[in-house]
């Protein structure tokens, strides 16, 4: 595996995380593929490592804990991934988290209008395919590389 300093280490989370958001972003509002609600939740991990990685390099200190919190980050990204991966296949069924409401919660027609206007992405719908793979595919992978690679980095973090 990659024998990385806690530097380039960072700098690679760092520019993994942005070129994630940054297309996450593109694919929605350039391209027009509406985001389901646990693909609105699984940018909020690279969100959270591109400040954690700035505030190390700001701070100059702690670099140790920083590399902990970005570890727990992305085995929460990578847990949040495989839930949505076993939606999109049907090992699970959505939860609440995917947005739609159960019809015996509406009491009104006018509750049912909105619910219904409101024009929601459901959580097994895959819209968007980079070489046949979900976006939820590859941010398995994703996490699970810097997950690797961040445990790596802290327990060898005295010899890097």
């Amino acid at each position: 595996m990659l024998n990385l300093r806690i530097e380039n280490y960072l700098k690679l989370v760092f520019s993994i995380s942005l070129i994630s958001i940054i297309a996450a972003y593109y694919i929605e509002y350039v391209l027009g593929h509406k985001p389901c609600n646990l693909c609105l939740i699984e940018r909020i991990p690279y969100g959270l490592s591109i400040f954690l990685v700035a505030s190390n390099f700001f701070l100059k200190k702690n670099t140790r804990f920083f590399i902990l919190l970005l570890t727990l980050v992305f085995i929460f990204s990578f847990i949040i991934s495989v839930y949505h991966f076993g939606i999109e296949q049907g090992f699970f069924q959505e939860s609440t988290l995917c947005g739609l409401k159960d019809t015996s919660e509406i009491l009104s027609k006018e509750e049912l209008l909105k619910h219904l206007s409101k024009n929601t992405v459901s959580c097994k719908d895959v819209t968007f395919r980079v070489f046949g793979l979900s976006l939820t595919t590859i941010n398995i992978c994703l996490s699970l590389f810097l997950t690797i690679l961040s445990i790596k980095n802290l327990t060898n973090y005295e010899k890097l």
